[in-house]
């Protein structure tokens, strides 16, 4: 059982497994969210009214349609069908100390995925190719994530920016229209990729299995042949994305990153495994958290400023080469022209002689590069 064990009456929370974990009373979704995601939703929660109004117009939106859809034509997790998953359910809400138990529908997709949408109340669904992939401690960081998109509020604020995004694409016709929509569509992604950053650090305090976790992400890239995989070689397969190419490929990770809502498995495999390793996380776990109670007197300032520091430090400690180009600009580093040359060298085929870096490294300079979901319509949430 949870913590001590104790139940809650009245809350939904009777039922829960039978392994130890720490539980977290009244933590706050800032407590795991990332930097980025964290200073988005704290603005939007300063925005008094904002998103009463949005659930006000639920009944205008598509929600209600899809509550009677997975209603009419899914399975709905109870006592008495995916007993399993109401369990994790339930342990998830406790551990995180979210008070109202969110309903959890089970749909016939041979796509592994799982979603928290709603304006008004958060519905978690999950695929049957999802329950099939998972063993139950990877299913049970998946509830996590998911209960982490609801205690942020991911599904209430993903839905008003979508209608907003949806709205001004109406308006598109208007001079430079297009220009402005793909800047906010570009926005609301790079966001979602954060949130769902978040959500896997709400997967592991829930779960509180690092490998489990980790294999969940590698069988959504990979499948279901763990005998064939390896956790320590797919995060190298990390490492190896960051560290690879040359500026050519730092532009090609760019372009194949816009489009999508979700960052890619490896990266969050990565991302995830140094949280865990993180101070904030050992914080979180000995019980020193930000609470639920002291949301409101939250910095929009202050969290602009961490999330500014975030990236800042992100582009600093990056190896790859567009990223230590921009941080060497920022420096003012020498020798910037030689190290774009070098960077696109391999655009035009061999550079002129005098343009070619001494092959014995006698200038001293190092010739190799290092580096290092509803989707669109609507995107999808996560795994």
């Amino acid at each position: 059982m949870s913590d001590d064990g104790h139940e809650q009456n009245g809350t939904g929370h009777e039922s829960v497994p039978s392994r130890q974990r720490r539980r977290f009373p009244g933590i706050s979704s800032r407590a795991y969210e990332h930097p980025a995601d964290r200073s988005a939703l704290v603005a939007l929660r300063k925005l008094s009214g904002f998103d009463t109004v949005f659930k006000a117009l639920s009944g205008l939106l598509p929600e209600r349609s899809l509550r009677l859809m997975f209603l009419s034509d899914s399975v709905r997790v109870s006592d008495q069908q995916f007993a399993h998953l109401n369990d994790m359910l339930r342990d998830a809400c406790y551990i995180l100390d979210l008070e109202k138990v969110p309903p959890m529908y089970v749909t016939q997709d041979p796509q592994p995925n799982a979603m928290c949408i709603g304006l008004d109340e958060p519905i978690i669904v999950v695929t049957t190719g999802l329950v099939e992939l998972l063993d139950e401690e990877e299913m049970r960081a998946v509830v996590g994530h998911e209960v982490g998109h609801a205690l942020s509020g991911h599904a209430v604020y993903r839905t008003i920016l979508l209608f907003l995004t949806s709205l001004a694409i109406r308006i598109a016709w208007i001079p430079l229209g297009n220009l402005a929509i793909m800047a906010i569509v570009t926005a609301l992604r790079e966001w979602f990729r954060k949130s769902e950053l978040s959500a896997d650090r709400a997967g592991l305090l829930v779960g509180q299995d690092l490998r489990a976790s980790m294999r969940g992400l590698m069988k959504i890239a990979g499948g279901n042949h763990l005998h064939e995989m390896n956790v320590d070689a797919f995060l190298k397969q990390a490492e190896e994305y960051e560290a690879g190419g040359d500026l050519r490929d730092s532009v090609l990770k760019i372009l194949n990153v816009l489009p999508r809502t979700h960052p890619f498995t490896t990266v969050r495999a990565a991302e995830l495994k140094k949280w865990a390793e993180s101070r904030d996380h050992q914080r979180i776990m000995d019980g020193h958290y930000p609470r639920r109670t002291e949301d409101k007197d939250t910095s929009v300032t202050d969290s602009f400023r961490e999330s500014a520091s975030h990236y800042a430090t992100s582009v600093k400690s990056s190896k790859d080469p567009l990223m230590k180009l921009v941080s060497d600009i920022a420096g003012g580093a020498g020798d910037l022209g030689g190290r774009v040359r070098r960077g696109f060298g391999g655009f035009a085929g061999s550079a002129p002689a005098e343009d070619q870096p001494p092959r014995n490294g006698s200038d001293g300079s190092d010739s190799s590069n290092g580096w290092d979901g509803t989707t669109d319509t609507p995107p999808r949430t996560d795994n």
